[in-house]
């Protein structure tokens, strides 16, 4: 087997895909990804921040608004703070770079104010939208860059947890709003990590209409994978679905974002 059927195949561990008949090292990258959460001390080479921005900032943008903004981390100290408002997770301490992507409408609303110009329109839930995904398209494409540069990252939602605390660590400003954090560095060999299976093909892609065929079979066998996988892995067994509805069971199990509505107002956001 190739290194791209293998690749290919591991990322649903189903058997079912074909192998490519087209292949690149973008490709390569992508299809390799895997969250890193044990980091080596190692600083990144100067200008690194800076690349990974210009990659950010050639994903697309809704009207090429460019409603995200991001903060980058990387004093001891404050990196320490930010851990502690994002669940403890050690790894956030331990990576040289902390990214903090924003969801930033502030930008706009100053430079029409500026120009003594109106925009109710920042004041919706669609340009709030058009933030989180702004943010979200840029923060991918600056992840896929440092996997090409041999870095290893990992998304941090936690950074949700405590939105006005997050937002007073960082000095945001109103209508300003953290959507994640992402700890970039070199991964540690001493920690391996893998290529996490996803969900069945036929699970999540849908021809021409939605389809709510029943899925039974799929996703037993995905269930049956994430124990294989957590098994190699070291980690706690528990089926994907049940993983998944304990984590939206109830208002407790998010963590503190069950209050979001609120903290968005209080972060200047209208919503409506």
């Amino acid at each position: 087997m190739s290194y791209a059927s293998s690749l290919l195949s591991r990322r649903n561990r189903d058997g079912v895909l074909a192998p490519p008949t087209q292949w690149n090292e973008v490709l390569q990258t992508i299809l390799n990804h895997r969250s890193v959460r044990g980091f080596l001390p190692d600083q990144l080479p100067d200008g690194t921040l800076e690349l990974l921005v210009a990659a950010a900032q050639s994903a697309s943008s809704s009207s090429n608004l460019q409603f995200w903004s991001v903060v980058a981390v990387q004093e001891s100290a404050r990196k320490s703070r930010l851990a502690e408002l994002a669940g403890q997770q050690q790894f956030i301490r331990d990576a040289p770079l902390l990214l903090v992507w924003l969801a930033d409408l502030s930008r706009l609303d100053r430079i029409a104010a500026e120009r003594q110009a109106q925009v109710d329109g920042t004041h919706y839930v669609e340009e709030f939208i058009v933030g989180v995904v702004d943010a979200a398209l840029a923060a991918q494409s600056a992840l896929i860059a440092a996997e090409s540069l041999g870095l290893g990252g990992v998304y941090i939602g936690a950074m949700r947890n405590l939105p006005e605390r997050i937002a007073a660590e960082l000095g945001l400003p109103p209508h300003v709003f953290a959507v994640f954090g992402m700890s970039i560095g070199y991964p540690d060999s001493a920690r391996p990590t893998d290529i996490k299976p996803r969900l069945p093909q036929s699970v999540v892609l849908h021809r021409e209409q939605y389809s709510t065929a029943p899925r039974d079979a799929e996703i037993a066998g995905y269930d049956a994978t994430i124990r294989e996988f957590q098994a190699e892995q070291g980690m706690k067994a528990i089926d994907w679905t049940q993983q998944c509805i304990n984590r939206v069971k109830d208002a407790a199990a998010l963590r503190g974002r069950d209050r979001m509505r609120e903290a968005l107002r209080n972060l200047g956001f209208e919503l409506r």
